[in-house]
C-alpha cells in the first residue's frame, strides 16, 4: 500500500486558499507526515516553487520523500521535532517563508501501526513515540501508565484528557498493573467507567489522547514553536495551523489572540472564526470531523 493511497490530507482546499499558494514562494511544513499536503503545495506552486518539510518521525519522513522525489532540489526534508522546526529552517537557509503549514493531526501511518501503539483498536506494545526511541526525548507510553502514581495519572488524564472519571481510570489501571498493551489498557479504562449504549467515543479515546500529549510534550512543543514563527515569515506570509482537539485549539486561538492584538501587532487573524471540514469531507475521511482551522496572516 502507497503513502499516497493511505493517507488523505485533511482541509487540502482550505490550506491551500489560506496559504495563498503561488508559483516561485517558499513554505515550510512543520509537521510534513506522509506529504500530503506538501505534494499539493508544491504542485500549486509550480515551477519553481520550494518547500521545506520536518517531521519527528523517521518512518513518515522515508515515505514522505518517496512521494516528493518528483519534485527534486524544489524540496528538503529535516527530521525535527516541531519546536526544533524554526532551527531547521535557519539551518536550511529558506527563511524568511512565505507560508508555514503546521498539521497537528497523527497519520494513518501511525495510527494504523499497531506496534506505535497510538490506537486501542489493536493489540500492541504501550509506545505512543511520534519519534524513534534513541531521541533525546525517550519516556514511552509504559513508562507513564506502569510507573507514575495514581494521582499523577489521574491528573493526566484530567487535564490532557478532558476526562471527569479520571480518578476512577486511574485507580483501575493502579490495581491491574502491570499494563503492557494497548488493549490491557482500554480494557482498564472499560472496567473502571463501562461502555454506555450509542456512545459515539470509546471510554478510552481520552485517556490514550492524554498519554500520547505527555509522551510527546506536544503542547508545549506547540507553543514552543508558535512563540518563533512569526521570525520565520516575511511581511504578509500566512501561517495556517490545523488542530484536532480543544488543547490544541485553544493554544493557537489564544496565540493568535495576543498577536493580533495590542499597539504593536504581529499578526492580522484571516479567520474570525475556527473553520472546520466540509460535510462532504467528514463523511468522505471520518478522521477528519474533529479538525479545526485558524490561520493568520504577519504584519
Amino acid at each position: 500500500m502507497t503513502s499516497s493511497s493511505i493517507h488523505n490530507p485533511v482541509m487540502l482546499e482550505e490550506a491551500l486558499d489560506l496559504l495563498n499558494v503561488e508559483k516561485g514562494k517558499c513554505f515550510l511544513d512543520a509537521t510534513v507526515g506522509l506529504g500530503g499536503h506538501a505534494e499539493a503545495i508544491l504542485g500549486a506552486s509550480d515551477p519553481d516553487g520550494r518547500l521545506l518539510g520536518t517531521d519527528a518521525d523517521p518512518d513518515a519522513l522515508a515515505r514522505s520523500a518517496n512521494r516528493l522525489l518528483r519534485f527534486g532540489d524544489r524540496v528538503q526534508l529535516r527530521r525535527a521535532w516541531l519546536d526544533a522546526a524554526p532551527r531547521a529552517a535557519t539551518d536550511a537557509g529558506l527563511t524568511p517563508f512565505d507560508g508555514v503549514l503546521c498539521d497537528l493531526g497523527l497519520s494513518s501511518l501511525q495510527l494504523d501501526s499497531s506496534e506505535r501503539g497510538f490506537s486501542f483498536q489493536a493489540e500492541g506494545p504501550l509506545d505512543m513515540r511520534l519519534g524513534p526511541s534513541d531521541d533525546a526525548q525517550t519516556v514511552s507510553a509504559n513508562q507513564i501508565v506502569n510507573e507514575w502514581t495514581a494521582e499523577e495519572l489521574a491528573n493526566l488524564i484530567y487535564d490532557y484528557g478532558e476526562e471527569r472519571r479520571s480518578r476512577r481510570i486511574a485507580r483501575s489501571i493502579v490495581r491491574q498493573r502491570p499494563i503492557e498493551t494497548t488493549t490491557q489498557l482500554a480494557h482498564c479504562v472499560v472496567n473502571a467507567v463501562g461502555i454506555r449504549p450509542g456512545a459515539r467515543m470509546h471510554p478510552a479515546t481520552r485517556v490514550f489522547q492524554a498519554i500520547r500529549l505527555e509522551v510527546n510534550r506536544e503542547l508545549e512543543r506547540l507553543a514552543a514553536f508558535l512563540a518563533q514563527v512569526r521570525g520565520l515569515l516575511r511581511i504578509g506570509g500566512r501561517l495556517v495551523v490545523i488542530a484536532f482537539h480543544s488543547l490544541e485549539d485553544r493554544i493557537v486561538k489564544q496565540f493568535l489572540r495576543e498577536q493580533s492584538s495590542g499597539s504593536e501587532p504581529a499578526f492580522r487573524t484571516l479567520t474570525r472564526r475556527v473553520m472546520r471540514p466540509s460535510r462532504t469531507e467528514s463523511e468522505r475521511n471520518p478522521r477528519a470531523r474533529s479538525a479545526r482551522l485558524r490561520a493568520a496572516e504577519a504584519i
